[in-house]
């Protein structure tokens, strides 16, 4: 999976000519490697809210180096800002005083995150226009940051202030490199409280978890995001992928499972084999998708038909066979993969969008019935260099790459990071949310 345009520019001759020429120079991005401590530097901590000694605790919890007061000689690699403190829209200019003076101090892919309170959940009209506000700031400086840097807002609901670590770990660390301008939000549906993690470093340790479409691309790279942190993978995937899915799970010491997801069965032998393997299942990734590209005008049934049961109807049936058997543990998570499609909208992609959506809706309906610390969240992937987009033409794929923020795609890792970070058992309070891995996108919400 490469990014040509990328790898012509990334020498002096291809430096000297996107400077000459005004081309786009986007920064190469810092991911994360296994092993290595989550932040490589110093973050300074802001604000005047109810969090500052929950921040403080959750950043030591963490390994994270911190400062309260910034230094003009020092680079930072991130900036946190309590902003629960803001409420009334005057204070807001706490936010310019703060981070003003640090913009030209932070490093290479720095990361900065804003924690406010959910408006819903605010005390005042006026302090709820104010924290409204926090998410124009964000997706803003989003846009303006550069240099690989990242921007999210975070909002806690008053009761879940100490759930925060596992999104904070996730937010400051390279494994969001490819995630900006994102308002994540913890404690507003179901439980406000953490689940235990024994070790940051492998949180998944002992836990099983499904991924769909397992064999190639995204879902290979969840397999193996999951397995690094932990997790015994059972991988699933049509019969055709056979020796594919074998040869990634044998790598991992996982399990697999060929079938087609769509076929009438699907769920109950799913169900089956989790049951007479596994006990049950503690991570469950709707990751296999397909499209079927066509003009609404020139599409036939089967295209659409196809589309919505693969990527949408399949998941809705294997999480209510799961669920319905209690094969899904106490603080479970079930994992959707939506789209920038279904956010934005694609030119010939009514099938796909319309089904992208409706696994949006899908995290939006679930995540308010599920019980015993369940979670129902979802990615939403802009564009991700795989061997399908790497046939793309040439003009049409670094165009398409390049309208977001970072002026980049990203890869497949991107999207297995974010959802090794909803599976994080400490995330049991990160419920309901659909987060773009986009680099910022230009167009869509």
């Amino acid at each position: 999976m490469s990014n040509r345009y990328q790898s012509l520019i990334d020498n002096p001759v291809g430096q000297l000519l996107a400077k000459n020429l005004g081309l786009p120079n986007p920064t190469k991005l810092v991911r994360y490697e296994a092993g290595a401590p989550l932040v490589n530097g110093t973050v300074v901590l802001g604000g005047d809210g109810r969090l500052g000694a929950t921040l403080v605790s959750s950043l030591d919890d963490l390994g994270i180096a911190h400062v309260a007061t910034a230094s003009a000689e020092e680079r930072y690699q991130g900036l946190v800002f309590d902003a629960t403190g803001i409420t009334s829209s005057t204070e807001l200019v706490a936010l310019q005083r703060f981070f003003t003076p640090l913009m030209r101090s932070l490093d290479s892919n720095p990361r900065v995150v804003v924690v406010g309170t959910p408006p819903e959940a605010t005390n005042t009209a006026e302090e709820r226009v104010a924290q409204r506000a926090l998410e124009g700031f964000t997706r803003s400086l989003g846009k303006e940051i550069g240099r690989g840097g990242t921007v999210q807002l975070v909002y806690v609901a008053p009761a879940a202030d100490a759930a925060i670590t596992s999104t904070l770990g996730f937010l400051l660390s390279p494994k969001s490199a490819y995630v900006s301008g994102q308002v994540v939000r913890i404690g507003v549906k179901g439980a406000t409280a953490a689940g235990p993690v024994a070790d940051w470093k492998r949180p998944l340790e002992g836990k099983v978890a499904i991924v769909t479409g397992a064999s190639r691309g995204i879902g290979e790279e969840i397999a193996r995001v999951l397995h690094r942190d932990g997790a015994t993978v059972l991988g699933i995937d049509v019969p055709q992928a056979a020796n594919e899915l074998q040869a990634v799970m044998a790598e991992l010491e996982g399990d697999h499972l060929m079938l087609d997801i769509t076929a009438k069965d699907a769920p109950q032998r799913i169900a089956k084999h989790v049951k007479d393997n596994h006990g049950g299942v503690d991570i469950v990734v709707h990751n296999a998708g397909i499209t079927r590209d066509k003009k609404l005008a020139n599409m036939k049934e089967d295209g659409w038909s196809s589309t919505l049961a693969v990527n949408l109807t399949a998941p809705e049936r294997i999480t209510a066979e799961l669920l319905k058997q209690g094969l899904v543990n106490d603080n479970g998570r079930v994992i959707g993969v939506a789209s920038i499609a279904g956010i934005a909208g694609n030119v010939g992609q009514t099938n796909y969008a319309a089904s992208k959506a409706g696994v949006i809706g899908f995290v939006d309906t679930l995540s308010e019935s599920v019980e015993n610390g369940i979670t129902v969240n979802a990615v939403a992937p802009g564009f991700i260099h795989t061997k399908m987009t790497d046939a793309v033409p040439f003009f049409t794929r670094e165009v398409g790459s390049m309208l977001n923020a970072m002026q980049q795609g990203g890869l497949p890792v991107d999207v297995a990071e974010t959802i090794a970070w909803y599976a994080n058992p400490a995330s049991t309070a990160v419920n309901g949310n659909v987060v773009r891995v986009c680099g910022q996108m230009m167009l869509g919400a």
